[in-house]
């Protein structure tokens, strides 16, 4: 990979004196441009070089945006929890709006509040209990397309997997057509994104207009799929045990006791199909790649689901006595975070530590550098589930662990994403373990979320020890 351009720190900000207040230090570059260059070549790269070398709170320029990186837990959790709503959401969720519309990923203020208390019921605790089965099941379904040796992508596979659990738990629907317009429209929009996120995007728009129309089609089908639903389930006034039903049916009963929109639905569905799918299987197929190189993790994980399970598919009721099993996933979000960034951006001049950020700043927060934190991670390139023994879990901050954010916009899914991640885990692994391919160049790919580029190459061999 090619070295990024040299920073070095700027020995006057005149920003300073023009606000009278400290700021973090500034790192400009030789090179016009530099910064941006670097950072699309490779973010995870360079953010972490600037938090190494410059600390918790370093400002710099990508292109016309004026950045600051911090990565103290506790300056995270000033902007997440403490000052949240001095801060708006960032430009990359504001790209993510041409998607998802207005849903809980991208609205903001009162908006946001309102549609995330209609949206509560469907994840409560009991609610996702139910969903367990849909987990469980489908993942036993799933690895039966398996035989003995063959080659498998394991990304792919649990894009699949994760794709056909959120289609069932969301819109009670295992149609396979809708299905496969549903992944092939999402995958297209996520590819788009890239681009989209450019810093001179907008200007750029006009001169690619085959990329707008692109991302337009694939917006198509999937408004297509999911209003019919929407109208279907509307006409019928069923509640079908799904998160669709419950976004229907959901009143707000704290103010006006009004209902949502169809589009209010469209957006909020589309928001939960997108976080529901892909970055739960990301998770997945990071964990099955770190397993099949930590040959004693994988076998202390096959030595707890053998004991638990004896060759039967889990239940909601096993996860309790899966402790290791969700550490392993842990670690695997720490070492892969499947939402590597949130950013937000400061509405009016917020002190953070020692210093103060001016209005407008947009303040970057990176869990891949902060996951990677040796303060906080001894060997922080080390998958070690150990991590998250109880004892240890709990010497770290708050904030040097927040694969899923935190605050008034934390992952209104994350107890589903930690059920389902233990579940699918402790089913697949009951009668299998994965090698992986040799010659491959497995290496994170930082967009919406953190995919493996390329995928996970690897055999499916069906273990002899397991119960069957």
């Amino acid at each position: 990979m090619p070295a990024s351009p040299a920073p070095h720190t700027a020995p006057a900000d005149p920003g300073a004196k023009a606000t009278g207040c400290r700021l973090p230090p500034l790192v400009r570059t030789k090179l016009p441009g530099g910064h941006l260059v670097a950072f699309r070549r490779d973010p995870l790269g360079f953010l972490s070089r600037l938090a190494a070398e410059h600390g918790d709170a370093v400002r710099f320029r990508l292109g016309p945006r004026r950045i600051c990186l911090i990565n103290d837990p506790e300056w995270i959790r000033e902007v997440l929890i403490v000052q949240d709503r001095r801060f708006s959401k960032g430009p990359g969720l504001r790209v993510a709006e041409r998607l998802l519309g207005q849903g809980l990923l991208t609205s903001e203020g009162d908006f946001h509040r309102r549609q995330r208390r209609l949206a509560q019921p469907a994840f409560h605790r009991q609610r996702i209990a139910a969903y367990a089965e849909t987990m469980t099941g489908y993942s036993w379904q799933w690895q039966e397309r398996w035989s003995d040796g063959a080659a498998l992508d394991l990304a792919e596979e649990m894009r699949g997997l994760t794709l056909r659990i959120a289609a069932k738990t969301l819109f009670d629907t295992e149609v396979a057509n809708e299905i496969r317009d549903l992944s092939g429209a999402l995958d297209e929009s996520l590819r788009l994104f890239q681009w989209a996120n450019l810093p001179f995007a907008a200007r750029l728009e006009p001169l690619v207009p085959f990329l707008t129309r692109r991302f337009n089609r694939a917006r198509g089908r999937l408004d297509t799929t999911v209003y019919r639903m929407i109208r279907e389930r509307r006409a019928s006034g069923e509640d079908r045990g799904d998160l669709l039903s419950m976004l229907i049916l959901a009143r707000d009963e704290d103010e006006d006791g009004g209902t949502m929109s169809d589009e209010q639905v469209r957006d909020e569905a589309m928001t939960l199909l997108l976080a529901g799918h892909e970055t739960t299987a990301n998770a997945l197929a990071w964990t099955w790649y770190l397993l099949a190189q930590h040959p004693e993790v994988e076998a202390r994980l096959h030595a707890e689901v053998d004991a638990v399970l004896a060759g039967r598919a889990p239940t909601v009721e096993d996860v309790p006595s899966l402790p290791y099993t969700r550490r392993v996933f842990a670690e695997a979000m720490r070492c892969y975070p499947p939402a590597w960034i949130i950013a937000r951006q400061a509405l009016e001049d917020c002190p953070i530590g020692p210093y103060t950020l001016p209005a407008g700043t947009l303040v970057m927060m990176s869990q891949w550098v902060t996951h990677h934190d040796p303060r906080y991670y001894p060997e922080p390139f080390r998958f070690d589930p150990e991590r998250w023994s109880p004892e240890r879990a709990a010497e770290r901050p708050r904030f040097a662990y927040y694969p899923f954010g935190g605050g008034s916009r934390l992952c209104i899914g994350e107890q589903f994403a930690w059920m389902e991640g233990v579940l699918v885990v402790a089913a697949l692994a009951a009668r299998w373990e994965f090698r992986l391919l040799p010659g491959q160049r497995i290496v994170p790919q930082p967009l919406i979320t953190l995919r493996p580029r390329n995928g996970v190459q690897a055999v499916a061999l069906r273990r002899r020890s397991a119960a069957t």
